[in-house]
Formats: structure tokens, sequence, C-alpha cells
């Protein structure tokens, strides 16, 4: 008895060492608290956002949730986001983007969060527009971890560790009039898409690339 009282606490600390060593992600730095909206601002539709249980819930009117917490923008970047949608859902995250009062967000790509919402062919991990993926990678009712990678002309799109975007921007790409969509820099977004859409986001955390 007093063997296996040991093996199970022998078990339980490696197990635990390395739950810990995975958690800590060496080079990220947390840009949500779980808590409040400190270091974010909210534009049009604020109620369409709120802080539940760690996570920032997206419901309600088109509205977007961009990160202001530092003022040196993001140029190549790990970015990694845990988010689950619930049924029908439409979302998303957005990157190399700007703050504006209103309006689908003109610069930079969006990161598409959509398992199942009917209405748009553009599944998750989308780099919508540009590399269009149409089988979801992920489940409602289900965390999964949306990483997005950005060093260069290169972006790669992680869902759950599975590359599902591998986009090499093309030489002499310019901005669109309506969404530029070329690699540049700048800061990061969330998507509350519209009333019948539910997306929670949370352990926003990003590593800044050389």
């Amino acid at each position: 008895m007093a063997w296996a009282k040991w093996w199970g606490m022998a078990c339980l600390a490696v197990c635990s060492a390395g739950f810990v060593s995975a958690a800590e992600e060496p080079g990220f730095k947390r840009l949500d608290n779980g808590q409040n909206f400190e270091g974010w601002k909210i534009n049009e539709s604020p109620d369409s956002w709120s802080v539940k249980d760690g996570a920032f819930v997206a419901h309600g009117p088109r509205s977007h949730l961009f990160y202001v917490g530092d003022d040196q923008p993001f140029v190549n970047f790990e970015l990694k986001v845990d988010v689950m949608t619930e049924d029908n859902s439409n979302g998303g995250i957005y990157f190399h983007t700007k703050y504006q009062p209103d309006g689908w967000p003109k610069y930079g790509f969006e990161a598409q969060v959509n398992n199942s919402y009917h209405s748009d062919p553009r599944k998750t991990g989308s780099l919508y527009q540009v590399v269009d993926v149409h089988e979801p990678a992920a489940k409602d009712h289900e965390w999964y971890t949306e990483h997005v990678i950005v060093q260069g002309k290169h972006v790669m799109i992680k869902i759950n560790d599975k590359i599902v975007v591998d986009y090499h921007e093309p030489k002499g790409a310019q901005p669109g009039d309506d969404f530029t969509r070329v690699l540049d820099q700048g800061t990061f977004a969330l998507q509350a898409h519209d009333p019948g859409s539910t997306v929670h986001f949370k352990n926003i955390r990003v590593k800044r690339l050389d």
C-alpha cells in the first residue's frame, strides 16, 4: 500500500511538472488577464463583449476587440488563441491590423473562426479570402488552439498543431481598396460577427520573432 501511494505521488509530480513546462511556453506573453478588458479596446457595439469563466465572449451585433496594450507594432510573431465556438457561430482573429471605430477591419488579415456557420463556406483556419479552408479542423463546444505564425512574407496557421494554411505572399503584392490583405505590421483584433454567433476566446498569447 505504501509503495502504491508513493508511486501515485511520484507519477502525479512528474505529470504535473510536464504540464507546467508545456503551459509556460517560453517567450510567449499573455495578452488577456481573464478578468476584464485591460489592454483591449472595443469599437462599435460594446455590449457584444463580455468576460465569462476567464474568456472573452463575443455575442451580439458586429464589433471588434482590438489589442492596444503595446505601442510597438507586431511584425513577425507567433500568436496562440484558445477558441470555442457554439452552434452556427462565426468569428475571427485579425493580425497586422489597427484600431478603427466601426466596420469590418480594413487592415491586415483575418484568421477565420467558423466550424458550422452555414452562410460562409470559409471554415476555421482560413486566411480569409486569401487561402480558404472548406473543411472545419475543429468542432463546436470544444476548446481548440488557433496558432498563427508570421515570419517575413510567410504565414502559417495551425489548428491544434495541424497545419491548415501555409501561405507565401507573392512578390509585388499590393493592398486592396476595401481590405489591404498584405503583410505589414500592426496589432491583433477579435471579432463579434453577428447576434446569432457566440465565440469564446482565452489564453491569448504572443511571441515576437526576429
